[in-house]
């Protein structure tokens, strides 16, 4: 189904998070997988840990870009509880 979505993912190898974004989620899982992205080929398997719908994959890579610029793990484990980005974040 293509969907554009931001998606974080977590190394099952060493529990390390990476996120992208993309229009279907299953086919770029699989090429995570399957060790076909340089970036994460030496961290396989993974496992989906969010995906967060947007309107248009432009802004999805957009909000890859500015979600990946907080570089801390708290942040990204606060974006998969709440299911939202940290600039959409209302809570106390």
């Amino acid at each position: 189904m293509k969907e554009p979505v931001v998606y974080i993912l977590r190394s099952i190898k060493n529990n390390r998070y990476y996120i992208g974004s993309t229009d279907n989620i299953e086919q770029r899982l699989t090429q995570h997988n399957s060790g076909q992205v340089k970036a994460t080929k030496n961290n396989t398997p993974f496992e989906v840990m969010i995906t967060i719908p947007c309107p248009n994959l432009s802004e999805a890579k957009g909000a890859e870009y500015r979600l990946k610029k907080y570089k801390r793990r708290d942040i990204l484990e606060k974006v998969i509880q709440d299911r939202t980005f940290p600039w959409d974040y209302r809570g106390a």
